[in-house]
């Protein structure tokens, strides 16, 4: 199949779960012989290493520019534009529509929008030509705002429920006009489901089982590590928890851990916040194996964000027993107990550390169980399959139905 797919970021490199998740799956469908044109509008300009970790995959890559974050547009869109402030930032974009639509030529087998948040310079080209297209949806935006209100100033408070309210618009909007909609996660198809009334597909995340499958996790070294993207807020807010409330906790009881942060835009005034030499500030790293192996457990106390966690499936994915919250799993059908341990509490959770690292017996006891997991449930293949099968849905609608829904004779609800 020919397939037109946007993406508002470059997936090179795969500095965090959704990066990750594009590459992965562009990898896999290019794979089994589909010819895929990517149109990103991107922040930063590919780099060399970006193109040549790309093109092999794509008939064309096409990267356009996005305006600075800190634009007086964008700052003008957020308070007086109807879009909320994140498809403002992504949208608006006359150049990216222009394009759009000159590709719209093209006859396209499959039309994959990647995130609500992108979807407005397309909005108005698809509607005209009565295309059928995919949206799929990362993490259910009106609702991740939500879980992180009661962290914000009081001043902010106001504009975040705003904002909100108009993404719940929006997402309604948009996932209602889209003829397959994706979500990574059940609990995310649930709520997609309940808001459009149509049924979302779930294509999960996944992990390269094959990438980790030799890693042997270093039990005795009294090492957690923890992989995050610092540019969220529910990786740093993640940290700060770790490092204000729990790991004090742990090393009264074990003075020899030692916590590993490593991720993505790792802030500088981390080091001299937290001074403690046990703690080692990693930075990101494009290969985690061989920090794996030198690591006893993966400990992710993420209180906030949506979707599931990629890089939990990778720690899994290497033996490494997880530690982590109910959050930490969303998304996931692992079992607390069997696959991973978890807790809310960050007195339970110092506790579970420091029982854990006492027992080389339970710790390899939830590393089989938690390879086969992934292995069974969670592999990139697995994924690849159920977005072709997606597309293959989208790719059998006739040309003479997308020209009737053109022509406005026939709404998505008649079908």
């Amino acid at each position: 199949m020919r397939v037109l797919w946007t993406l508002p970021y470059l997936p090179w490199p795969t500095t965090s779960g959704g990066k990750t998740r594009q590459y992965h799956l562009l990898r896999s469908l290019a794979q089994r012989g589909h010819q895929i044109t990517l149109l990103v509008q991107s922040k930063t300009p590919p780099c060399e290493a970006a193109r040549a970790a790309l093109e092999p995959l794509l008939e064309r890559l096409i990267v356009l520019p996005r305006r600075p974050l800190h634009s007086p547009l964008n700052l003008l869109a957020a308070v007086y534009a109807g879009y909320p402030m994140r498809a403002s930032v992504n949208g608006l974009a006359p150049h990216l529509r222009h394009c759009f639509e000159q590709l719209l030529e093209e006859r396209w087998d499959v039309i994959q929008i990647e995130h609500s948040y992108s979807f407005q310079p397309f909005e108005k080209a698809l509607q005209e030509r009565g295309l059928p297209f995919m949206v799929s949806e990362h993490t259910i935006e009106s609702v991740a705002g939500a879980a992180c209100h009661d962290r914000l100033p009081l001043w902010l408070r106001p504009f975040n429920a705003f904002d909100r309210w108009r993404y719940r618009r929006w997402e309604n909007r948009v996932l209602s006009q889209a003829h397959e909609v994706v979500a990574v996660s059940p609990t995310d198809a649930e709520h997609i489901t309940h808001l459009t009334g149509y049924p979302a597909t779930l294509v999960i995340n996944g992990v390269d089982c094959a990438h980790y499958r030799n890693i042997q996790p270093a039990m005795h070294s009294q090492r957690l590590l923890f992989v995050g993207n610092f540019e969220y807020g529910a990786s740093l807010e993640a940290i700060e928890w770790a490092l204000e409330d729990i790991l004090p906790q742990v090393w009264q009881s074990n003075p020899a851990v030692r916590f590993a942060v490593v991720g993505h835009a790792l802030p500088d005034s981390w080091k001299s916040r937290w001074t403690d030499p046990r703690i080692e500030w990693v930075g990101y790293l494009p290969d985690l194996r061989e920090l794996q192996r030198h690591s006893a457990i993966f400990f992710a106390p993420l209180r906030y964000g949506g979707g599931s966690k990629i890089k939990v499936l990778e720690a899994m994915a290497a033996g490494l027993p997880v530690v982590t919250t109910t959050n930490g799993m969303s998304g996931l059908q692992a079992i607390q107990g069997e696959h991973y341990l978890s807790s809310d509490d960050s007195d339970q959770l110092a506790l579970l550390i420091n029982q854990l690292l006492n027992q080389p017996w339970r710790m390899r006891q939830l590393s089989e169980a938690a390879r086969q997991f992934v292995t069974e449930h969670h592999d990139w293949s697995i994924a690849a399959a159920q977005l072709e099968s997606v597309h293959a849905r989208l790719s059998q609608r006739t040309p003479a139905l997308a020209s009737l829904e053109g022509n406005g004779l026939l709404s998505r609800s008649a079908e």
